[in-house]
């Protein structure tokens, strides 16, 4: 498998506070799910949670998000689907891929997709392995902007409620398995 730091330095300078961001948000992420795996005895593979928490948010350079240094030209909103595609053309296992797929929000279905005209494929995009669901329920608690210290889960579930009912429920329904 690709070393994930190498990924990380292709796209991101060294040096550069988009890079700070992206490696606090995804070391905090990664220890969270590490954490969790261990606690809960999960048995996750241990160098599938680092790759894949370290490089779930590596398509966030394309993306317009000025507020963390982003200054690409799409929709923050695919920053998923943005880095599944890179990933996979890196070589990276599909497993790995599939979670920065599928990780935002507490991920999306085809008709919230429709519903909500949002510039994705009209597919569900829901973390269906464990590993996905793993990095997605631990991504909640950390913001890439603010002062990226970890939220207590009122303020996350807060957060899900906003983005709709079925965004909270399965929100829930994931921090029952890793809560």
């Amino acid at each position: 498998m690709n070393n994930f730091a190498d990924t990380i330095d292709r796209y991101y300078e060294s040096g550069s506070r988009l890079r700070e961001i992206l490696t606090l948000h995804s070391s905090q992420v990664t220890d969270l799910a590490l954490d969790i795996n261990r606690r809960k005895d999960l048995g996750l593979d241990e160098d599938d949670i680092r790759t894949a928490g370290m490089l779930h948010d590596i398509g966030i350079f394309r993306c317009d998000a000025p507020g963390i240094f982003c200054t690409g030209a799409e929709p923050y909103i695919r920053h998923g689907v943005i880095g599944a595609s890179l990933l996979r053309d890196n070589g990276y296992p599909e497993r790995i891929a599939r979670v920065a797929e599928r990780h935002t929000g507490a991920g999306l279905t085809a008709d919230d997709i429709r519903l909500q005209m949002l510039p994705l494929p009209a597919v569900d995009l829901l973390p269906e392995s464990l590993l996905e669901q793993l990095i997605c329920y631990a991504d909640k608690f950390y913001s890439k902007s603010g002062d990226m210290r970890r939220k207590p889960l009122d303020r996350v579930m807060s957060s899900m409620a906003r983005h709709g009912a079925g965004s909270l429920a399965r929100f829930v329904a994931l921090h029952k398995i890793f809560g």
